[in-house]
């Protein structure tokens, strides 16, 4: 569907500060020892779905701050 425009791709969020997951639980296990936060997931999100992406199809982009390296 890339010839349409259309592509797909897919976001591997990693530690994520959430009311189901407090900001303790994981943060010394990220390389940034921080966790993610909604608006770090959002703007890769964002990326992906706008027009800068174009030429980015078939990848999964892990927003973990370094938790899977």
């Amino acid at each position: 569907m890339a010839p349409k425009g259309i592509t797909a791709n897919t976001v591997d969020p990693g530690p994520t500060v959430s009311d189901m997951n407090p900001e303790e639980a994981e943060r010394l296990r990220t390389a940034a020892k921080v966790m993610g936060a909604g608006a770090d997931i959002a703007g890769a999100v964002a990326f992906l779905a706008g027009p800068d992406a174009r030429w980015i199809t078939g990848t999964s982009l892990a927003v973990d701050g370094g938790y899977t390296a």
